[in-house]
């Protein structure tokens, strides 16, 4: 049975080396696995079926859960393809914030940029945008996320420079940067995805460094 939150508060720590806290973590992790599985599960029907084919109740048989328990994570399909973006999202300004320092903060974007993509499955990466593309409801949720990440994206490279006269600067880089993503990923799509994404990357940054010039 799940306590409350202001029992949790007042509970003593255990005297026997804390077991409490191995237990509250074992939790989370169980919690994160099953959000995990939700979302994977929710891609792939997606992507084989389509979003609109794809029901709540498909997504919980294929994770093995609930359909009460999807809800206890996701309030609806929509947010299971957001989550699934911000994951992406955080991954991508940790790298950018592990690129090499004798990088420019549009070259770091960029290789970061392509890194990521390139680990992708393209046939997977073109389905997504299609889906997206094909949705209303996505598309609304697509606006968001970008601009969602142009802050983080900014964020990530203002820690990285170390120096807070660089925000502005770092501003502008993270919006080129989101906007290569989203203007070069309808194009590539468009064009119908015969470049490899990683190249497709870098041919557009090649081509903002040319406007720039």
């Amino acid at each position: 049975m799940k306590t409350s939150k202001g029992a949790r508060r007042r509970a003593k720590p255990l005297t026997s080396g804390g077991k409490s806290e191995p237990k509250a973590g074992l939790r989370q992790r169980k919690r994160e696995q099953t959000r995990e599985r939700l979302t994977r599960a929710a891609m792939a029907l997606f992507l084989e079926r389509g979003f609109e084919a794809t029901t709540i109740d498909d997504i919980a048989a294929a994770a093995e859960v609930s359909r009460r328990s999807f809800f206890h994570y996701f309030a609806s399909k929509e947010d299971v393809v957001a989550a699934w973006q911000e994951n992406a999202a955080t991954a991508l300004v940790d790298a950018i914030i592990a690129r090499p320092a004798a990088e420019s903060m549009l070259t770091a974007a960029e290789n970061a940029i392509a890194a990521a993509i390139k680990r992708l499955d393209p046939a997977e990466a073109a389905a997504m945008s299609r889906l997206k593309r094909d949705n209303p409801a996505l598309q609304a949720r697509d606006q968001l996320k970008y601009e969602k990440l142009e802050r983080a994206l900014a964020e990530g490279l203002t820690r990285r420079s170390g120096r807070k006269s660089d925000r502005l600067k770092a501003r502008l880089v993270a919006m080129i940067a989101t906007g290569v993503m989203r203007v070069g990923g309808e194009s590539w799509v468009s064009e119908g995805t015969r470049e490899k994404p990683e190249a497709f990357v870098k041919r557009t940054f090649d081509a903002i460094r040319g406007i720039l010039k």
